[in-house]
């Protein structure tokens, strides 16, 4: 609103604008007597804010009202076609790009393999494959690349701001150019942001699930590696180098003393409680499966066949069958890190995410928080995180989302 004054009719205009498409977004399509009962504006004033809307490509008519006395009423809702925004999601073996229209309608997806490196051949160009992913995805939402206003890209680790360079992902290779994110400018047509893939996942979930209504909470994600985002006052706490979170390298008991992790790429927390642990368990248990394909899919897999067992029933010698046994192990690892942080921040909420969590789903959620309670003080709620399908895919475009309607629904301008 640059070069208003407030107060002024320019400004209200503008601020009752954005309620309204605000009320469009969060309840679909309205009457224009409903917005005027939901924003206290009057029939005319209500009708000029629509009238101008529409004319400026905000809103459009969608249809009438059925089921009311009197005559129908005209429908209006926000025209998804204003604006388009992409997501990226970056893990070592794929990159997945969603579009978006300015409503949050995912229109499109495309997923490009990582290529594995071979001796002797260039790294994978990071450019290139992201290029080819927004544009696939664009493809599939029916828009082309130079009409999308923003793209949010979210890998592992984060980009040091003082240096603009990848740090905590040494295991994501060809993302540590000096040189990276100019290149990645000069690629891509429109403004480019990116942010570490768990911080995405607790932005999916505070606007879209478990943590709606919460502004302080931790997410746990536990994927290919153990990480957390921090929301601090509805903010995402990143920290100095962007390393807020990074707490797979935290030294915890029960674990040997890693000295300079950042090197070895792992860490106390890490090996008490990740996908690798996991697997050991069954090792030592004696727990059979069959691989799927990754560290992470196999983990999920033993974790899930765990909490779908019945009630466990004591053995001869008294002992719990292995496959509880296995889901306790994770419960009391997680629980462990996760006191910590319970420590340190207090949070009113944390949120149980990725895959190897949420495969433990009801059970596994309700034996950390037995855990934890014995072994905290503050006893925050915990939760299954609910955006299961691509969190830091839906996070990606939900940050794209809230900039970019930041600009196109300004009417001051």
């Amino acid at each position: 609103m640059a070069g208003t004054t407030p107060g002024t009719p320019s400004v209200l205009r503008a601020m009752n604008d954005r309620a309204a498409l605000d009320l469009l977004l969060a309840q679909g399509p309205l009457s224009r007597g409903r917005i005027g009962e939901l924003t206290g504006l009057s029939k005319p004033t209500a009708s000029q804010l629509l009238a101008r809307l529409e004319s400026a490509g905000l809103v459009v008519v969608t249809g009438r009202s059925e089921g009311r006395p009197g005559p129908n009423a005209q429908l209006y809702a926000v025209n998804g076609q204003a604006a388009h925004v992409a997501g990226v999601d970056v893990t070592t073996a794929r990159i997945l790009a969603g579009v978006a229209d300015v409503t949050g309608r995912v229109a499109g997806t495309f997923e490009v393999p990582t290529p594995a490196r071979r001796p002797g051949s260039p790294r994978p160009c990071p450019p290139e494959l992201v290029v080819r992913a927004v544009e696939g995805a664009a493809e599939a939402a029916g828009v082309h690349t130079s009409a999308l206003h923003r793209t949010v890209i979210g890998t592992p680790g984060a980009f040091d701001p003082s240096t603009g360079r990848l740090r905590y992902a040494s295991h994501l290779p060809g993302w540590h150019s000096p040189t990276l994110l100019e290149e990645m400018a000069a690629a891509l047509p429109m403004p480019v942001e990116y942010d570490n893939d768990v911080n995405l996942a607790a932005v999916a979930e505070q606007r879209l699930g478990a943590a709606r209504g919460h502004d302080d909470f931790v997410l746990l994600w536990n994927e290919q590696g153990i990480g957390a985002a921090l929301v601090i006052g509805g903010r995402l706490h990143r920290g100095r180098t962007g390393g807020a979170g990074e707490v797979g390298f935290l030294p915890v008991p029960g674990t040997p003393l890693v000295r300079d992790p950042a090197l070895h790429n792992s860490g106390g927390f890490q090996a008490l409680a990740g996908a690798g642990a996991v697997l050991r368990w069954a090792h030592e248990l004696g727990l059979p499966y069959a691989p799927v394909g990754s560290l992470q899919a196999d983990a999920a897999a033993l974790v899930a066949r765990a909490a779908e067992e019945a009630p466990p029933e004591e053995g001869e010698d008294g002992e719990l069958g292995p496959r509880y046994e296995l889901l306790r192990r994770l419960a009391t690892g997680t629980a462990v890190g996760l006191a910590s942080m319970v420590a340190v921040l207090d949070p009113q909420l944390i949120v149980l995410s990725g895959g190897v969590l949420t495969a433990g789903g009801e059970r596994l959620r309700r034996l950390v928080q037995q855990e934890l309670a014995e072994l905290a003080v503050p006893r925050p709620e915990l939760k299954l995180g609910t955006v299961t399908g691509d969190p830091v895919l839906h996070g990606a475009l939900e940050s794209a989302l809230a900039t970019t309607r930041d600009e196109v629904f300004d009417t001051s301008r």
